[in-house]
């Protein structure tokens, strides 16, 4: 019997350690990247450069492979449908990955199936903004209703393609793209969590501890594992509705549901991710069963793994590329400073403000494992020096 050969769309660091996870497996990998030096085509040693939007090109890749699955999910979903006509499964499959990749189709498809959302709809210009902002006043308050989060419903991540916008005249530029735009109320959330689950073909499903996920700039900077002080009714509440949306979804491998605890005490969806997040970078290290496993487990339709914590507290903070470009010399001290440190680097040039790498900690003492993780992260960066 030979190994599977998993079909991997996406060069980025998610496909570099869904590929490590799938080396003790003996599971072939088969790359399209977009160039030689992405973070995954340095690893990978079946590399196909190409254009992932480009019909001919996903044909000639997927041939040889066993399934189809991504790092990102900018990938046509008409492409997809004409590879699954071809008979390769691809997973997750076009019909879930649309909602991951269009916020409309999202939140009508999340509406349909009963799951609280913030108050949201498409609008058509700044004037529509302006109404929709009103829509939310209660009767008899005073204001205009702003500010509200607009988004366009492609493209975007990392906070890009995301405002927040205070008047009518700060409304202008979204609607620049010529793509439509999402409307949604600013939450009053005390913090983001995360619920990650996966789940299999034949519908076997597993759910990680719920996690709290701390933003910088739009950009994802520190996650706790398990989500410090998270009632135990609300982290089931969490994973039940994640669980939920996978099922609901046919959601098919890895799947993260971003969340607003509000402090009103209820829980609300903000973004579905259908691929390895960086929510549950943390498993590498603190989980039995890593994220990354388990989506390779998944799209191969083998048993889950167990996605329960090794330790009390796991702690990962992203490092993020500085002024300072040689982060190899800082690994001495690190690693002299913390030995249980684990250090992951995506093989990225190192630009301001780039996601270059990860490191997790864990232990028994939350103080403790959020400091050691923290100085590492900026010792690597280079923003402290002792």
């Amino acid at each position: 019997m030979t190994f599977p050969v998993v079909g991997m769309v996406g060069g980025g660091q998610l496909a570099r350690m869904t590929h490590e996870a799938g080396i003790p497996l003996g599971i072939r990998f088969k790359l399209l990247s977009d160039t030689p030096q992405d973070s995954a085509a340095q690893v990978v040693g079946d590399v196909v450069i190409g254009d992932y939007r480009d019909l001919d090109t996903l044909r000639d890749f997927a041939r040889g492979c066993d399934v189809i699955t991504f790092d990102h999910e900018h990938v046509p979903t008409e492409h997809l449908r004409a590879l699954e006509a071809d008979g390769i499964p691809v997973r997750p499959g076009p019909d879930a990955l649309v909602h991951a990749q269009d916020k409309g189709v999202m939140r009508a498809r999340l509406d349909a199936i009963g799951v609280p959302c913030p108050r949201h709809r498409i609008v058509s210009d700044p004037a529509d903004v302006a109404a929709f902002a009103a829509e939310g006043l209660s009767e008899g308050a005073e204001g205009d209703g702003f500010p509200v989060v607009l988004k366009t419903v492609r493209g975007g991540y990392d906070g890009k393609g995301v405002w927040v916008v205070r008047s009518v005249e700060e409304a202008e530029d979204p609607f620049r793209a010529g793509v439509p735009v999402l409307a949604e109320e600013k939450v009053d959330f005390v913090r983001e969590l995360a619920a990650n689950v996966v789940r299999s073909p034949h519908g076997q499903a597993v759910a990680y501890p719920v996690v709290e996920s701390r933003q910088v700039n739009g950009v994802c900077d520190t996650v706790i594992a398990p989500a410090p002080d998270l009632p135990a009714e609300r982290a089931l509440q969490a994973e039940q509705l994640a669980l939920n949306i996978a099922k609901e979804l046919d959601v098919i491998g890895h799947l993260a549901v971003e969340l607003f605890e509000t402090r009103d005490g209820r829980i609300l969806v903000n973004e579905l991710a259908m691929r390895p997040h960086n929510s549950g970078h943390w498993s590498q290290d603190g989980a039995i069963t890593s994220q990354f496993a388990n989506h390779v487990r998944a799209v191969l339709d083998l048993p889950l793994g167990d996605p329960r914590p090794r330790a009390k507290w796991t702690v990962m903070v992203n490092v993020l590329g500085g002024d300072y470009p040689d982060m190899y010399s800082a690994y001495l001290h690190c690693m002299a400073r913390d030995p249980q440190l684990k250090i992951h680097m995506y093989g990225k040039d190192v630009k301001p403000g780039r996601k270059v790498g990860h490191v997790n900690t864990y232990g028994d003492d939350l103080a403790d494992v959020l400091d050691r993780a923290r100085h590492a992260a900026a010792y690597l960066r280079g923003t402290i020096t002792e």
